[in-house]
């Protein structure tokens, strides 16, 4: 099994087992959404430890050990990105398999189980971009938009979209549904490092707001903020950016 093939195989199932676990009506609220986390992060740490066994790995649900750092292939995974949304019942979660290698996201599996058990977006099977919108869309958090997200968007005349997870967010764009994902305010590795593997094989530009590379399986998970968006805005998003 390639490593891509690996990536959506484990997106795919655990996004199963989520379902499974919500769909059983025994568990709710905030107690649906830790036990999602814990019971598909256990499924993803045996299932890794076994089929890659001597690769690194960094979960958001797993302590973090030293052992990574002297990896050069780290799988990077959160198991339910976007704890709330899948506590709630809706749809705009996400399961996030990634693979960094030499410190970069190479391949990533984002499965989006709210909106069909099937719907894994891959980093091996790129697909066209769809036409973009005359009047570009930029996808925000739904409870915490970011200021600059929201500056840059007046600075270009965006049209906002909130939704949840960032891997939901970050899917957006790749599925032609917005033009532009900007964040700011904290994220960690984990939390866009399959998506931006997913990206960047559709061509997307992804970086950190500065424009700067985004670097993975470092000592400090914290990855604070990322921009992944149609290459055709690219300059006008990072010269809004520096404007601010």
């Amino acid at each position: 099994m390639t490593d891509a093939d690996l990536a959506a195989a484990l997106a795919h199932s655990a996004g199963r087992i989520l379902l499974q676990v919500r769909e059983s009506g025994l568990v709710e609220g905030k107690a649906l959404g830790q036990a999602g986390d814990q019971t598909a992060n256990q499924f993803l740490v045996h299932a890794l430890m076994q089929q890659r066994p001597d690769d690194g790995l960094l979960s958001e649900e797993s302590k973090d050990t030293r052992d990574r750092l002297g990896k050069d292939r780290v799988w990077i995974i959160d198991p339910v990105d976007g704890t709330r949304e899948f506590g709630e019942a809706r749809s705009d979660w996400a399961v996030h398999v990634g693979l960094a290698i030499g410190g970069e996201a190479k391949v990533g599996a984002v499965a989006l189980p709210g909106l069909g058990e099937g719907i894994v977006l891959r980093s091996d099977q790129p697909t066209n971009l769809p036409e973009m919108a005359q009047t570009p869309r930029m996808v925000v958090s739904r409870t915490r938009p970011a200021a600059e997200a929201l500056a840059v968007a007046e600075k270009i005349g965006a049209e906002l979209i909130p939704l949840g997870s960032a891997g939901a967010k970050a899917m957006a764009v790749v599925r032609g549904e917005a033009e532009i994902y900007l964040h700011s305010g904290g994220q960690y590795e984990w939390d866009n490092c399959a998506p931006v593997a997913v990206a960047e094989a559709h061509g997307l530009h992804c970086s950190r707001i500065d424009g700067t590379p985004l670097r993975y399986n470092q000592a400090e998970t914290y990855l604070p903020d990322l921009l992944i968006c149609r290459q055709e805005w690219v300059k006008r998003v990072l010269t809004a950016l520096s404007d601010i």
